[in-house]
């Protein structure tokens, strides 16, 4: 008789607490679609038993002896890519190698409660299991070995070489108190891996403002806009409250709070209001803002990222007049938020992430009367 349970995913536990493993095993192997099929406690057993195990996602600690998580992702991205879920500290320390493990390639992560007990890491059962879940759906095609480049050239200094570009005499644009766009970024899983690859695109004198809104945990934001910086010419901050809007620079939505830009161009942050529609920061939000602000110089970028969020603020923008860009299933990570625009009927071009970037210069520069350098 032909079993009719259905088939498990095959989970690797990387972790160098004997007590940790035990935990994790445990939220897993009481799921009825995951199975524990091995344990490594550092990096070096982590590529080994990638290898030997074939699992169908990783679970990735980011601080252990020998060989650190770090390298394993980058070594693992590079050789036998598997899909990675990092399941780190919410420090400071945890959060700069958390985003290092995502630009190399890792899918998703999951935080450690503080104390990171047994009870405490109950709590984060169901993210834990949605995660590794959707992690293990994700067929990885691309290798890490663009981003290692990228990161370790970042580290000694280096700049990817980017088209510079110069503002032409300014010349008026109605409405008449907007002189430059506004360029909205939407993403969530694989997002920052696919922002860092665009970075570089952006120049100090870009004319434009840029919008980054990333499902991303308050104690992250702060270290992703430092980590984003080192890739990119132009201006990176987190958003302040009040705060004007201007162009030549890369706003990131903090993390744990809503952001519009008011109809006099200001910033404005809302961390009351909790989850809306289950996100937290809403794209949606900020896009809506924005389109009213901007009007037919507002940008929507929908890129990789699980569910909707996006798809009625990218309307709002092509109401407005403005230009909406997605990005390809062949280059996302998840498919989710690009599909759901492009099924909204609001979607312009549908683009690979190399061709966004030069999409958003083209339509910017139109907009703003700029011309590359050297054209007469």
């Amino acid at each position: 008789m032909v079993s009719s349970q259905p088939k498990k995913f095959r989970v690797l536990v990387v972790e160098d607490s004997t007590f940790m493993q035990r935990v994790l095993e445990s939220i897993f192997n009481s799921d009825d679609q995951l199975q524990v099929v091995g344990h490594a406690t550092d990096g070096r057993e982590a590529i080994a038993m990638a290898e030997t195990l074939k699992p169908d996602v990783i679970t990735m600690d980011l601080n252990m002896p020998h060989m650190d998580g770090l390298q394993a992702t980058a070594h693992i991205m590079t050789t036998n890519p598997r899909p990675i879920v990092v399941v780190s500290s919410e420090t400071r320390e945890g959060a700069a190698k958390t985003l290092k493990a995502l630009e190399l390639g890792a899918i998703e992560f999951v935080t450690k409660p503080s104390a990171g007990i047994d009870l405490d890491m109950q709590s984060a059962k169901e993210e834990l299991i949605r995660k590794v879940r959707m992690a293990a759906k994700v067929r990885v095609v691309r290798t890490a070995s663009r981003m290692v480049t990228a990161v370790q050239g970042a580290g000694m200094g280096a700049a990817a070489p980017v088209q510079r570009v110069r503002l032409a005499q300014p010349t008026p644009i109605v409405p008449a108190e907007l002189r430059f766009p506004v360029v909205v970024l939407a993403a969530s899983t694989g997002g920052p891996a696919t922002v860092m690859r665009m970075a570089p695109g952006f120049t100090k004198d870009f004319p434009a403002a840029v919008f980054l809104v990333q499902h991303m945990p308050a104690a992250f934001t702060t270290q992703y806009a430092l980590q984003l910086a080192e890739f990119t010419g132009v201006r990176v901050k987190e958003g302040e409250a009040s705060e004007p809007v201007q162009p030549g620079t890369l706003y990131i939505c903090p993390g744990g709070q809503h952001l519009r830009v008011t109809p006099t161009g200001r910033i404005q942050l809302d961390s009351t209001t909790g989850r809306i529609e289950g996100y937290v920061p809403n794209i949606d939000v900020t896009m809506e803002s924005i389109a009213a602000y901007a009007g037919a110089m507002s940008i929507a970028v929908v890129l990789t990222g699980m569910g909707s969020d996006g798809a009625r603020g990218a309307r709002a923008i092509k109401s407005a007049g403005g230009l909406v860009l997605a990005q390809d299933e062949a280059t996302c990570v998840i498919f989710g938020m690009p599909a759901e625009a492009i099924k909204a009927g609001v979607v312009d071009q549908v683009l690979g992430i190399d061709d966004i970037y030069p999409a958003i210069e083209k339509r910017v520069l139109g907009l703003s009367r700029v011309a590359p350098v050297g054209a007469r």
